[in-house]
C-alpha cells in the first residue's frame, strides 16, 4: 500500500517539478513587412514597394521603469518582409518593433505615425499560435512619384461619399 501512495505522489508531482525547472523560453516568430511610400501618403497605396535590406529592431521595455531589457534587430528580405524568432515570454513588458535604417537613398525617411508596431509577445492572452504579426512601417521617398495625384484623388472621392 505504502508503495502504491508513493508512487501516485511521484506521478503528481515529478510532472510540476520537470514543468517548474525547465526554462521559461517560449519561441515566437514575429512577422511584419517594410515599405517604401512612394506617395507621401502616411500609408500603403498601391505605388508602395517593398524595401529589401531594410533593418528594423524588436525592443522590449519594462511597463513600469521603461527600462530596455530585451533589444535585437533584423533585416527584410527581397519582398521587404522579415521574420524574427523571438526566445522568451514578455508578459509584463511593452515590446515595439522599430525602423532602423533603410538601404535606399530616396527612401530613408522614416514615415511618422508608420515607424514603429506594438506587437504582443506572450502566452498569456489567449492566442495559441506562436506567430506574431507587426503593422507594416515605412519609409518615405524624398520626391512623390508620378500617378500619385490621382492615387490620393481616388481616396478623397471615397472620403466624400459618406
Amino acid at each position: 500500500m505504502a508503495r502504491v501512495l508513493l508512487f501516485v505522489i511521484a506521478l503528481c508531482v515529478l510532472p510540476v517539478v520537470l514543468t517548474a525547472a525547465r526554462p521559461g523560453r517560449v519561441p515566437f516568430r514575429l512577422q511584419g513587412r517594410v515599405y517604401c511610400d512612394a506617395c507621401r501618403a502616411g500609408f500603403e497605396t498601391p505605388k508602395a514597394t517593398g524595401i529589401a535590406g531594410a533593418a528594423v529592431k524588436v525592443e522590449c521595455r519594462a511597463r513600469k521603469t521603461m527600462e530596455l531589457v530585451y533589444s535585437k534587430e533584423a533585416t527584410t528580405d527581397s519582398k521587404g518582409s522579415y521574420s524574427v524568432g523571438v526566445d522568451e515570454d514578455h508578459g509584463d513588458q511593452v515590446c515595439d518593433v522599430l525602423l532602423v535604417s533603410s538601404p535606399r537613398a530616396d527612401c530613408s525617411t522614416p514615415s511618422l505615425g508608420r515607424d514603429r508596431a506594438r506587437v504582443v509577445l506572450t502566452r498569456s492572452n489567449g492566442i495559441a499560435s506562436d506567430d506574431r504579426f507587426a503593422n507594416a512601417m515605412g519609409f518615405m521617398k524624398d520626391q512623390p512619384e508620378s500617378g500619385c495625384t490621382q492615387i490620393l484623388k481616388q481616396y478623397q472621392e471615397y472620403e466624400n461619399e459618406d
